[in-house]
């Protein structure tokens, strides 16, 4: 027990020594205790920050191999610049098809094809009508009539799918395949 009291009046001379003579020991206890623990927390929490930045350093090491801040620079702007052409090429390929595809609805898409003999007594189906049609039903209907005296061609003009003109089974037959009908 002296030991004991020994031990309080040494640490009790401290405490005045530092201004808190009447302060409770056991209250000095609990509140070193308490710190004790936050530090110990800060210690873990600092200890998980510094693995989450060596993670990130490692990322990022592994991001700028043999890289510089001035070449990553370099390649960001690299990469700008083709997508900055890209985008007009892309731009222009819409205004090429476009203009494809005006020019498109002028051009014959449509064909009809009827193969026939004209007169009885020639065989091998010589003679033929072709009907050619834009987009628009717009053309023309070539009949070729092949004889024993030659071969003669007729051309009748086609508009919206109608021919001014009278036309006959196999051209008109032509004109409905080449319409799809």
């Amino acid at each position: 027990m002296i030991a004991q009291e020994g031990i309080v009046a040494q640490s009790s001379a401290f405490l005045d020594k530092i201004g808190l003579g009447s302060f409770d020991v056991g209250y000095l206890v609990v509140i070193v205790g308490i710190l004790a623990i936050l530090v110990l927390i800060l210690v873990i929490l600092m200890i998980v920050q510094m693995c989450r930045t060596s993670k990130l350093a490692k990322r990022l090491d592994k991001f700028l191999i043999g890289k510089n801040g001035a070449s990553l620079e370099q390649d960001l702007i690299e990469l700008f610049e083709d997508n900055k052409f890209l985008r007009n090429n892309v731009d222009k390929n819409r205004r090429d098809i476009r203009e494809i595809n005006k020019r498109m609805e002028h051009t014959f898409q449509k064909r009809g094809l009827v193969k026939y003999d004209a007169f009885n007594q020639m065989g091998g189906q010589l003679s033929f009508c072709l009907a050619l049609l834009d987009e628009n039903n717009n053309g023309f209907i070539l009949n070729s009539v092949h004889s024993t005296e030659g071969c003669y061609f007729y051309s009748k003009e086609i508009k919206n799918g109608e021919c001014s003109l009278s036309l006959g089974t196999e051209e008109s037959e032509a004109l409905g395949i080449a319409m799809g009908h």
